[in-house]
């Protein structure tokens, strides 16, 4: 690729968003602007921007490059992914958005009555957050160095200066339309291709290079616990990441949280199919990516291998305007969620306070993303899910659906979730992924399992500190709201 051309996309991208973000900035003009959108934001748009902040650097580069690695083994990642939105539909989105808080500690505090339960479930969240955004600093450091040649660190400062700049002009007013439309930048730049690439090819006849083998890096095909423990991560960490559940606190009401998780669906399971297609391609057609290790770079480097020329170049930096905007909608949505919850805890909850924070949840994980290597995207994104399905899921499940949780039980059920998941992914990453075991490679099938029994014994072992406000709390959560009358 030129990379004249992907500096061009690169820049494009972040230019609209700067703009999309202040024209934000003329509407936000209130402290619930600034945290929920007044709460006003309609089924449709909602959706649009989830799927943009949704739909990160492991969807957009990450499926497709494991898809080249391990071939259908790999698809358990689009099926994980778009089934844990089900979850969200059937368990969370409309008893949460009743729920009337800002955050997820908000939730906790309300539901459990505890300021201590409040203070570990901000603790938590600001983990998992930091923890999900370093990925989309080193997929936006491979994007960068392989398209334009520029270092790997201008691509995440970038990240995180786009960032910062809309997040702190206008709060989750300016990045709702900020999200929604890199959603659908992110669908065309991967349908365009494909699709182009599909045509080109059933035209010109071209035969398939040697084809892969299920694993070309040596390694064992995925046993059935992998299986198994991929898609407990994913099902169930869905529910607990804090720039999605955010989001359903801006719809006006329980039903249209629910339209909205039903139209998410929709986009997911029309997103998904194209990186896969890609991935698929680059078994047939581009195997040695796999070979160099280049296969979290497939999407980006399909277009100019295949089809080349002028019309390569242009498909090309389409792709690339993609990957930023997978980037840029990932981390704007988990910054706008972290400094809800530090502005709340640390800077009182003013929109002051709220910009503060946000330069402070961008800036850390910047420094984590220069200290660490780029890992695979998929499976590191995977390990984040596992570690926010052991730690805030059960809290808020068992919130939502059972009146026994006490505070005791919820911090009991955090720590030892952190702790179990915390520690097999960093015993994981000392081994390496070639001697790690399955067992803490995929630490879920365990780990989330032993966060709820802990959860519910230490309930059960305190039972004298239900709070006394549990039923007019959950009366609030599982009662629908009244239609508003109106007059004949």
């Amino acid at each position: 690729m030129n990379p004249a051309v992907g500096l061009f996309a690169f820049l494009a991208v972040s230019l609209a968003t700067a703009v999309i973000g202040f024209y934000g900035l003329r509407v936000s003009r209130t402290t619930s602007d600034f945290y929920v959108a007044s709460r006003t934001v309609p089924p449709w748009w909602n959706a649009s921007a989830i799927g943009g902040e949704y739909l990160s650097a492991a969807s957009f580069l990450g499926v497709a490059g494991l898809i080249l690695l391990s071939g259908t083994d790999a698809l358990w990642f689009p099926v994980g992914y778009t089934a844990g939105y089900l979850m969200l539909l059937l368990f969370v989105a409309a008893p949460l958005r009743r729920s009337g808080a800002y955050t997820i500690p908000d939730f906790t505090e309300a539901r459990l009555d505890s300021a201590v339960v409040r203070r570990v479930t901000s603790l938590v969240v600001v983990a998992v957050g930091w923890l999900y955004i370093v990925p989309q600093l080193h997929g936006a450091a491979l994007t960068i160095r392989i398209t334009t040649g520029l270092p790997s660190w201008v691509g995440s400062t970038a990240v995180v200066a786009v960032v910062c700049l809309t997040v702190v002009a206008g709060g989750m007013r300016s990045i709702t339309f900020v999200q929604a439309f890199q959603y659908w930048l992110k669908l065309t730049a991967l349908a365009v291709p494909v699709v182009f690439i599909l045509l080109v090819l059933s035209a010109n006849g071209t035969p398939p290079q040697a084809t892969l083998p299920i694993n070309p890096t040596g390694q064992a095909a995925a046993g059935a616990y992998q299986h198994i423990s991929l898609l407990v991560a994913l099902l169930f960490g869905t529910l607990g990441l804090p720039h999605v559940l955010v989001r359903f606190y801006t719809n006006p009401d329980g039903q249209s949280a629910r339209r909205t998780t039903l139209i998410v669906l929709g986009l997911l399971s029309v997103f998904y199919l194209f990186p896969t297609v890609s991935g698929a391609l680059g078994r047939m057609f581009a195997p040695g990516l796999a070979l160099t290790g280049q296969a979290d770079a497939l999407v980006l480097l399909l277009p100019g291998k295949l089809i080349g020329g002028m019309a390569g170049d242009l498909l090309s930096a389409l792709v690339v305007a993609g990957a930023f905007a997978a980037f840029l909608s990932t981390t704007s949505g988990l910054v706008v969620s972290l400094s809800g919850v530090i502005s709340q805890d640390l800077f009182g909850g003013s929109v002051r306070g709220f910009r503060l924070a946000a330069v402070m949840a961008a800036v850390v994980p910047l420094g984590f993303a220069f200290m660490t290597d780029t890992l695979a995207l998929a499976g590191s994104v995977g390990l984040v899910f596992a570690f926010t399905a052991s730690t805030i899921c059960p809290v808020l499940l068992l919130g939502i659906w059972w009146r026994g949780l006490t505070d005791v039980g919820a911090i009991a059920g955090m720590v030892t979730g952190a702790l179990l998941c915390g520690g097999a992914m960093v015993m994981g990453a000392l081994l390496g992924a070639a001697n790690a075991p399955a067992w803490l490679a995929q630490p879920a099938a365990w780990s989330v399992p032993a966060a709820f029994t802990v959860t519910v014994a230490a309930s059960l072992l305190t039972k004298n500190r239900v709070p006394s406000s549990v039923n007019r709390v959950m009366s609030r959560l599982h009662v629908p709201e009244r239609p508003v009358a109106t007059e004949r």
